[in-house]
């Protein structure tokens, strides 16, 4: 089954569909082991600068390697992509969804760019996710300003003919300084506007009652990202401060572990609206 099939499927049966990113062979192994022991579908997102980081060939051979190796359902994704010529080089890796996130520019703008990338996409089967509205990036402020609204989701869709769209209704990507309060009616007024495939990035530190009760409402696909780098970092940090081991491999399945089981309880929270 495609990504578009299952997040259809999903949607008709008010699941979620978690996508989470991932940043080399231990963060990769960790989510895919709790996909596995949950018995649920994956989407593996990449960013620009995890593939920077990896190279791109490399990245996409582990993600593919790794569903094989776990027996997982899952999906190649390219996350924010900043340019068109990003999405292109996505494209012909093979990725099974890309997007392109023109959110920082004016509506038409936004409305351009993401029609380009549909259009290319479509020789290659690809499922294509853009952004509208305010979902605030890492160092920016939290706030109501740019709230996605149900109107401009309706045009912008229809005009695009994009798949899924990430819409800002209270979530910011990082972790949060107060707890967030989702904006669920606006979520069910911009779900009744539009049949696209309804977005929750910044999922990390979202209280697990928030983000089923937006499942309930429309949205399907959810990122996760921040917490599993955190989980990681900190986990390894705590064995280096009380260890002399220095074999990688004895530390790192220890952190490894620590992400199989964030996102296991991730994984269970999504599917048990």
């Amino acid at each position: 089954m495609n990504l578009k099939e299952k997040l259809q499927e999903f949607t008709t049966q008010k699941r979620g569909l978690l996508a989470t990113n991932f940043y080399n062979l231990e963060t990769l192994h960790g989510v895919l082991q709790a996909a596995a022991n949950v018995g649920e579908p994956i989407i593996l997102q990449l960013t620009q600068s995890s593939i920077d980081y990896m190279g791109l060939d490399t990245a996409v051979k582990l993600g593919r390697a790794g569903l094989k190796q776990f027996g997982v359902e899952g999906w190649i994704h390219l996350d924010h992509g900043g340019s068109v010529a990003l999405v292109q080089r996505c494209l012909d890796a093979g990725f099974d969804s890309v997007m392109i996130d023109g959110s920082e520019l004016p509506f038409e703008e936004n409305i351009k760019i993401t029609r380009e990338v549909v259009e290319k996409a479509k020789s290659y089967g690809a499922h294509v996710e853009a952004e509208l509205g305010f979902v605030a990036k890492l160092g920016q402020e939290h706030g109501q300003q740019g709230f996605t609204q149900p109107g401009e989701a309706k045009e912008f869709v229809e005009a695009t003919g994009v798949d899924a769209l990430a819409i800002a209704i209270g979530t910011a990507h990082g972790f949060y300084k107060e707890e967030p309060n989702l904006d669920i009616e606006l979520l069910s007024k911009i779900s009744k506007s539009t049949a696209a495939t309804l977005v929750l990035h910044g999922s990390s530190g979202v209280p697990h009652q928030q983000v089923q009760e937006a499942i309930s409402n429309g949205i399907c696909k959810i990122n996760l990202a921040t917490e599993i780098k955190n989980i990681f970092m900190n986990t390894l940090k705590e064995r280096l401060a009380t260890n002399e081991e220095i074999d990688l491999r004895k530390l790192f399945p220890i952190a490894t572990q620590a992400i199989t089981q964030l996102v296991s309880e991730k994984l269970e929270m999504v599917k048990n609206v």
